[in-house]
């Protein structure tokens, strides 16, 4: 039995058996037939190299001529009448455009632009500054180190603080050499801490961006405050040694240390708060200005316990408040405005 299979290429007789099976390809006669690339291989030596096996695909392969068939295309789109011929096809609209022609995403390996609206930044914040958070932890840890084997000096300066030297051979609370780091460290933890709650009052009233991330800028702001607190030493050494004896000035040298030292320790929570609890910056700063305000007025109580209560006039202390307090204070104040206003980016 013989069967005619016909598609677009060319015309095949498939010659059955009387099982109903296709007869074997060595009994069929086929129409132009030539061996395929496996058979041409394998007439070769298992050395031949790939330039002589692709010579003699070429040579034994030619390209066979391409007949199309005149049948009218039977698979037609749904809806649509059947084609009179396979060039005959009038597809619709939406099967000839996509959603995506004539924009970018019909080429996405070409360049389209940037589309869409552009979002606002998440605003700065110190609880998701990771640098911040660390410093922030480490000066914790430290400071818990650090007290637990200086506690005795601690209470000792807080019981001695209040109490007027007895007589002019009274010298100063004796440190150790760790102490002394230990009050160091506590300074430098004081500057850090007010740059951070300048920050928010900058953050909140001025701006939020800056020329440098923000926190170069607060490392910036608390260089700035660590400059001052060592002026200001500067300042009231000479002072001591001009006006006054070197033993008040020692005294008073130490307990400025300390008072240094103890405004960082109670600005500590106040900047956990704000960071970490969004408290209002409004409460933050009238926190941080209380606390300030009391370490002034114990600044102004020790050094009249030192150096005014046996002779002084009121004149003097208020000279003496407002040179070395209340002027450094304000030059402070000038200098980190003047500071943020080159931080910070104009638009």
């Amino acid at each position: 039995m013989i069967h005619t299979a016909s598609d677009s290429i060319h015309v095949e007789e498939i010659v059955l058996g009387e099982d109903g099976q296709p007869v074997a390809a060595s009994t069929q006669q086929r129409q132009h037939f030539q061996p395929t690339p496996a058979q041409v291989l394998s007439w070769l030596p298992k050395n031949a190299t790939p330039e002589q096996q692709d010579s003699a695909i070429q040579a034994n392969i030619k390209p066979s001529e391409i007949t199309w068939s005149q049948q009218p295309d039977t698979l037609h789109l749904p809806g649509h009448s059947k084609g009179k011929s396979w060039r005959d096809v009038n597809m619709p609209k939406y099967y000839r455009e996509s959603y995506f022609t004539g924009k970018p995403f019909f080429h996405p390996e070409l360049f389209g632009g940037r589309l869409g609206v552009a979002g606002d930044p998440v605003p700065y914040s110190i609880a998701r500054d990771n640098v911040i958070t660390l410093l922030l932890l480490g000066c914790f840890v430290l400071a818990l180190i650090a007290y637990s084997k200086s506690k005795g000096f601690i209470l000792r300066q807080a019981k001695d603080f209040f109490r007027p030297p007895h007589n002019e051979k009274m010298t100063a609370i004796s440190e150790t050499s760790g102490e002394l780091r230990f009050q160091l460290f506590l300074v430098l933890q004081s500057s850090l801490l007010m740059a951070l709650i300048f920050f928010f009052y900058v953050q909140r009233n001025i701006t939020d961006t800056f020329i440098i991330d923000q926190y170069q800028a607060i490392g910036v702001f608390a260089a700035i405050i660590t400059v001052y607190a060592m002026l200001k030493a500067v300042a009231y050494s000479v002072t001591g040694w001009v006006f006054f004896d070197r033993r008040s000035n020692d005294l008073w040298m130490k307990s400025f240390l300390f008072l240094l030292a103890m405004e960082g320790v109670c600005l500590f929570p106040i900047v956990m708060l704000r960071a970490y609890f969004e408290i209002a910056v409004q409460t933050t700063l009238t926190c941080a200005a209380i606390v300030l305000g009391i370490f002034k007025l114990l600044s102004l109580y020790k050094s009249y316990l030192i150096f005014f209560r046996n002779g002084g006039h009121s004149l003097q202390i208020f000279l003496y408040f407002c040179t070395l307090e209340l002027m450094p204070l304000a030059m402070l104040i000038g200098a980190l405005m003047i500071t943020t206003a080159n931080l910070k980016v104009d638009y």
